[in-house]
């Protein structure tokens, strides 16, 4: 039986996820683009802010009070924190599934994620349902859902990395540590002074050391895995680049494996995850433009320290190709469906 066009909204369309979202819901065979929402650019067609999608969206920006998202199959809100959790609970209850690609239903410690975005959630019971849209770990549960708690990019490079591991149960869970890079794309399309050309280009610096809001969420996500908290040290660093993530990960060994196998079996089935030969460096050019964790498993000098290189294009397996894949899942479709593209070189 062929299966029905899925009617998709987005809300918040005229970020860099948003334009992603839309890329690759353009050429999915089964998704029918029905509206896309902005408050301040109404009636602007989709195609004059972003001409790459001239000829494959053409519809315009619909103001949210006239958007009908209830007669959706699914909404994506590409929005900034403490949007979608103003808005889920009506769509839910008119029948539609929504994939949220913020931060609002993905920790379920709900005084933790008051303290780390600054406000009070508004549907903390929602919370409780949502999905963490992981399709690596959680894939059985996001077939059933409802509401999907798309991860963030940090996290999903990390969280891929380290899972094999902590799985296994072969490294020292007091003392992880997350060495990552990111594009500028990652703090999102808006004007602020650090992500200038002139102040981002040719430079390099951490930030957030003492505490990023993606820190609480990698700690959920790993102790998922170990049933316990760990301690786990996360330094991001921005990068002169548009897109890409790169996390360098390290944990002390506790018995001897072969790490090799270890990821290879662990990730075998994973259509988006590449366990690269032994000995690789992936680079985050390797992926750019593809829903694509690439990673490389390595133990230098045969010490006690594992060291895991783990590369994303934070936009796609980090944003919205990580959202399609879930909506995929929800809907009963191949998970490869419109995320088949091979990555953009140079």
């Amino acid at each position: 039986m062929e299966q029905d066009v899925i009617k998709i909204g987005i809300v918040g369309g005229t970020g860099y996820t948003g334009v992603e979202l839309l890329r690759l819901l353009a050429a999915h065979s089964q998704a029918s683009l029905q509206v896309i929402t902005s408050r301040a650019d109404a009636g602007t067609p989709v195609s004059q802010m972003f001409p790459s999608l001239r000829g494959h969206v053409d519809l315009p920006f619909t103001h949210p009070d006239e958007s009908h998202l209830e007669q959706c199959d699914l909404v994506f809100f590409a929005t900034p924190n403490g949007i979608a959790m103003q808005q889920a609970r009506t769509l839910l209850d008119a029948g539609v599934k929504v994939i949220d690609l913020s931060a609002d239903f993905r920790l379920q410690d709900i005084a933790a994620w008051e303290k780390w975005y600054g406000m009070t959630h508004a549907c903390p019971d929602l919370v409780g349902e949502a999905v963490y849209g992981l399709p690596e770990v959680n894939r059985a549960q996001i077939k059933s859902a409802r509401l999907v708690a798309n991860p963030g990019c940090y996290p999903t490079a990390v969280q891929l990395g380290f899972i094999p591991l902590l799985e296994a149960g072969v490294i020292d869970t007091s003392g992880l540590i997350a060495d990552a890079k990111s594009g500028v794309s990652g703090a999102g399309r808006k004007a602020e002074i650090a992500t200038l050309f002139a102040e981002a280009s040719d430079n390099f610096k951490a930030y957030g050391v003492n505490g990023h809001r993606h820190l609480p969420e990698i700690r959920q996500g790993l102790a998922r895995v170990t049933g316990k908290a760990l301690g786990l040290t996360f330094v991001p660093h921005l990068t002169p680049m548009i897109r890409g993530i790169h996390a360098t990960l390290y944990g002390r060994l506790t018995r001897e494996t072969d790490l090799q196998a270890l990821f290879e079996q662990r990730y075998a089935e994973e259509p988006f995850v590449d366990v690269m030969p032994a000995g690789s460096h992936p680079e985050t050019r390797s992926v750019r433009g593809a829903n694509c964790c690439r990673i490389a498993v390595h133990r230098p000098q045969g010490g006690d320290t594992v060291v895991v290189l783990s590369v994303i294009d934070n936009l796609v397996k980090g944003a919205a190709g990580q959202a399609v894949q879930n909506m995929n899942i929800m809907f009963g479709l191949p998970e490869t469906t419109a995320l088949n593209n091979m990555p953009l070189l140079p």
